[in-house]
């Protein structure tokens, strides 16, 4: 009994460490190609999104931590909006720039073949990089939508030498403390070929900028069927491995509430992270992992979708933390190949939720927050004070 208690205090106490960053974005209305679904009292200005993700916060005791958009979440006064943010008992975390609405940018921002197009984009990375320096974000992530549409419109060689030489002015810029992450994605807006479509390009990528470019994985943004644990398994041994977004797809998008569809890939993911902080040779780089969501809940409610997400993070977590190590090692050993992957079932079918519940209330916090946000009356006063029909924010697909 003893030793079952000291198991799940180490449990907890590991559980409680776990941080994840939450996207201001994922706080206002969003939406389809075809149409922008409004949410009674969904947050229209960055100050709601900061006091929503403040209110996950307090619900969760998870998410210390939000990240903005430029220009989204743009102020005239970025100290201002940081004591704010503190106010709420949060910090200011990755500045995401925008790389893709702008007219201008329809062949490409930082690959585009026009020089003054890539020097418009790379000024506003530059902009977002004295905004991360002033808030004291750690990160700049970045994801483009640079691409082509169809053979032969422009040179694949061409198109990765200027994404190079752009990215090299920014690395160069950045300052002591911010990491620079590299996001990929496989293909989407472009139809026929995307500059940074896969991890192996964004690795490429930061290895010829230097130690602080970091490979960004966003959980949605792969091809049916591919294998994201050894991705990340991977890029930790490669020591590159910078931060998640969070989400979740069925076919080809990604905003879906992270482990929705896919449970066991999560827990899979985050036992290659478990197992990494374990390791000596990987444990430096698996703790600085930046662990961020990045949705937009365009038919459901906004904020009790993000305390989903965060407790399917949570629960997948904690199934990780339960994998018997030694077992694992020793049928691995033995090359018992069932034996091995039996290890790994148990641990996915155990059921968290008592740990997660005891942990939450050793925090003083409700067993289950989504229920809690639900029953608190929270999104009813939230409707009263905004409006039943809110704005809809930039985050919409047009």
């Amino acid at each position: 009994m003893m030793q079952t208690t000291r198991v799940s205090e180490a449990l907890i106490a590991e559980l409680e460490a776990l941080e994840i960053e939450t996207p201001s974005w994922g706080y206002g209305n969003s939406g389809t190609r075809f149409h922008v679904y409004p949410w009674p009292g969904a947050a229209r200005t960055v100050w709601e999104r900061i006091a929503d993700a403040a209110l996950v916060h307090r619900l969760t005791g998870a998410c210390p931590s939000v990240a903005i958009h430029i220009p989204w979440d743009r102020v005239e006064n970025w100290a201002e909006l940081r004591r704010f943010a503190e106010e709420q008992g949060l910090r200011l975390g990755a500045v995401n720039p925008n790389l893709f609405q702008e007219d201008a940018y329809r062949l490409g921002s930082l690959a585009n073949p026009d020089p003054a197009v890539r020097r418009q984009a790379l000024e506003h990375v530059l902009e977002c990089i004295e905004i991360a320096r002033a808030i004291g974000s750690p990160d700049l992530s970045l994801w483009l939508a640079d691409g082509t549409n169809y053979p032969g419109q422009d040179g694949f060689r061409q198109r990765y030498r200027r994404l190079l030489e752009s990215l090299l002015e920014i690395y160069a810029a950045l300052p002591a403390g911010l990491r620079l992450l590299v996001e990929y994605k496989f293909f989407e807006p472009a139809f026929y070929s995307t500059d940074l479509p896969d991890w192996g390009t964004a690795l490429t990528l930061c290895r010829r900028l230097g130690p602080t470019a970091q490979v960004l994985v966003d959980t949605g943004h792969h091809p049916q069927g591919t294998n994201i644990e050894q991705i990340v398994a991977i890029l930790l041994e490669e020591g590159a491995l910078g931060g998640f977004h969070f989400n979740n797809r069925k076919y080809a998008d990604d905003d879906l509430i992270v482990g929705s569809i896919e449970p066991f890939e999560l827990f899979l993911i985050l036992n290659e992270i478990v197992a990494a902080r374990r390791d000596p040779a990987t444990a430096e780089t698996a703790q600085r992992i930046a662990f961020m969501i990045d949705q937009a809940h365009n038919v459901e409610g906004k904020i009790d979708a993000m305390i989903q997400s965060v407790v399917n993070i949570q629960t997948a977590y904690a199934k990780a933390l339960h994998v018997d190590r030694r077992r694992l090692d020793e049928a691995r050993s033995d090359g018992d190949v069932l034996g091995a992957h039996r290890v790994l079932v148990d641990a996915f079918e155990t059921d968290v939720r008592p740990l997660l519940a005891e942990l939450r209330t050793e925090q003083g916090l409700a067993p289950d927050p989504v229920e809690a946000f639900r029953a608190g009356g929270y999104a009813e006063r939230l409707a009263a004070e905004r409006g039943a029909t809110a704005v809809a924010s930039a985050y919409e697909r047009l």
